[in-house]
């Protein structure tokens, strides 16, 4: 049924570029159209196509006055964006929670966000400087994590390589689980 719409749909709107169109039905109820007059066609009234132009938009964002009214200072663009912790490849057993840690030289420009990534997700509650802060819960499975500084518009000012961790957690169905439970 899709299917035949959206083709219905096609050829009514290549159709609309025509200057004529005839619909017909027939004997077994289909419903034709087409730009070729049949018996029985009667002709179809159509209205121009909606159109939408976007606007267009600036190559370069506008520039902000701050609080001052003076003209932003350009700044230092930023040295480095790191995450301090978890180290590359590094493995946290028997637990739901990771500490992480990000670091941004220099400091975080006022209007500049800090973006913090698990899994591609953004995780919340990441300080707006930067800093230390608990991640959870954390699955059981590899996870890569990222950092991010970006503007007030979105644009990425700086970005960190991913650092990719571990999280194992025990399983009763394996015999040499280092956490032993009691059987019944």
């Amino acid at each position: 049924m899709r299917t035949l719409l959206f083709t219905l749909m096609s050829v009514v709107s290549t159709l609309a570029m025509a200057a004529t169109v005839y619909k017909w039905v027939d004997d077994d109820g289909v419903t034709h159209y087409s730009d070729q007059p049949h018996e029985h066609a009667q002709k179809v009234e159509l209205k121009a196509p909606q159109t939408y132009s976007a606007p267009k938009t600036p190559a370069f964002p506008a520039q902000r006055p701050d609080a001052g009214g003076a003209a932003p200072r350009p700044g230092p663009l930023y040295r480095a964006c790191t995450i301090s912790e978890p180290a590359n490849d590094q493995m946290f057993m028997n637990t739901s929670t990771v500490t992480a840690g990000v670091s941004v030289e220099p400091a975080v420009r006022p209007g500049d966000q800090v973006i913090v990534t698990l899994d591609g997700q953004r995780v919340p509650g990441v300080p707006a400087d930067g800093g230390q802060f608990t991640i959870s819960p954390v699955d059981r499975g590899t996870h890569s994590l990222q950092l991010v500084v970006q503007d007030g518009g979105g644009k990425s000012l700086c970005q960190s390589p991913p650092v990719t961790f571990h999280v194992h957690q025990p399983s009763l169905l394996n015999p040499q689980n280092p956490v032993q439970l009691p059987r019944h």
